[in-house]
């Protein structure tokens, strides 16, 4: 299982695992919903098997099939749906689960968490001041551990919900019925200089960029957002740069922000206390308003959206069986793709073409061949003749003079006698 799907999933992402007794292939719908939902969940379409039962049973509790398996956060119960559905059932529940309980700050997500300078709260554009509880810290045991204890500050609907409104927790309750308050988690190593900003201290090192130690310590902190409606109706005409003003002032965030980091233990009322205490503070008191720009949240990159199915899962040693099965499942499915026919066409077309060139380039080559060769053949002659005068004009040139070549100078030619006239 560590080499399979769920170890090559990204951590971010939630796992959702549909099985079915028909096949691997999966249908249209939840191919479709897989590219939808690519930055949020991955998802691995499985062919149900008896013999594998009792695994499924006691790693997810999947009775038979078909179902569905959402996977989250570590920890966290997995939430399985047991009978057939339809395409717009299933984009509900992915709609629903897409994200994990305790959801990942990344640069999909920013926005529509609120946990971002640029943006707004979720609570509307209405909302000038909200805030952001960030948990920062290094893929580790301790960010696990870290987790789950924010995990179960959301699930305890009573102390967040504000059942006694006497208690501390009273603003952070309201709060975050109003969708002004927000948690989330943030991968110090992967968002290094993001983390770097906010953590600024002696210590951060143990927190943020590369491991550089065995000791891994995760940090909780909280952020306020504030804006000025009057400072973003007003619109600054700014210069371009030039070589006259290169230290000039790079566009701010319009949000103000102001930090404050958690140094108490791990007790739950501990940490819902110190979170009230600082959104009274922050919704009372006449806080500075500090505007800066804040580093860009590094973009993850993309993993595979499908796996291969079970065999990705389960152990890599399979019997003879199993793979004959797995063939024969494979060619039906090809056969029974809608794209075969078309496909299929497409290639007999192209080799009924490549034949019909071939023979049409024999036949030109062919009657090419049969023509006369006489212009070939004069010129040939010509070439031949050419060649003869120059031999022999150098064997002329190179020849030795004798003395019939040359005419004395008292040299006459005498004429014949006509012999035959008498």
């Amino acid at each position: 299982m560590g080499q399979g799907f769920l170890a090559k999933s990204s951590p971010w992402k939630v796992k959702v695992m549909v099985f079915s007794r028909t096949g691997q292939r999966a249908t249209p719908f939840l191919r479709q919903a897989a590219k939808n939902y690519w930055a949020h969940a991955s998802l691995a379409f499985i062919l149900w098997q008896e013999e594998d039962s009792s695994f499924w049973w006691n790693t997810f509790e999947v009775e038979s099939a078909p179902a569905i398996v959402f996977l989250k956060d570590p920890g966290v119960k997995p939430v399985v749906y047991h009978g057939f559905f339809n395409n717009s059932w299933f984009v509900n529940i992915m709609e629903q689960n897409k994200q994990q309980e305790l959801p990942q700050l990344r640069s999909v997500t920013s926005m529509e968490l609120g946990c971002d300078a640029r943006g707004y709260s979720r609570a509307g554009y209405d909302t000038m001041t909200w805030y952001c509880v960030i948990l920062a810290g290094r893929q580790s045991l301790e960010l696990n551990k870290m987790r789950e204890v924010v995990q179960e500050i959301l699930s305890n609907a009573g102390e967040l919900n504000g059942a006694d409104y006497q208690q501390p927790s009273e603003p952070s309750a309201i709060a975050r019925k109003d969708k002004r308050l927000t948690f989330t988690w943030l991968d110090g190593e992967a968002q290094k200089q993001y983390c770097f900003f906010y953590i600024h201290s002696e210590d951060s090192y143990d927190t943020c960029g590369p491991r550089r130690d065995v000791v891994d310590v995760p940090q909780l902190f909280i952020v306020r957002y504030k804006r000025n409606a009057t400072l973003d109706n007003l619109k600054v005409e700014r210069r371009p740069k030039g070589i006259w003003n290169p230290f000039q002032e790079e566009d701010v965030d319009p949000a103000s922000q102001l930090v404050a980091r958690y140094n108490g233990s791990g007790e739950i009322p501990e940490i819902i206390k110190w979170i009230s205490q600082i959104i009274k503070d922050g919704d009372s008191r006449d806080l500075p308003f500090f505007r800066t720009k804040t580093p860009q949240l590094v973009p993850e990159d993309g993993d595979p959206i499908w796996s291969k199915g079970a065999e990705s899962i389960l152990h890599s040693s399979k019997g003879l069986k199993r793979r004959i099965r797995s063939i024969i499942i494979g060619i039906y499915d090809h056969l029974g793709d809608p794209r075969i026919g078309p496909m299929l066409l497409l290639g007999s077309l192209m080799s009924f073409a490549s034949i019909w060139l071939k023979r049409s380039q024999a036949t030109t080559h062919q009657s090419q061949s049969d023509q006369p060769s006489q212009p070939s053949n004069m010129v040939e002659d010509q070439k031949t003749q050419r060649n003869r005068r120059k031999t022999v004009s150098s064997q002329d040139r190179h020849r030795p003079t004798s003395i019939t070549d040359m005419e004395p100078k008292d040299a006459y030619q005498m004429p014949l006698s006509d012999s035959d006239s008498d």
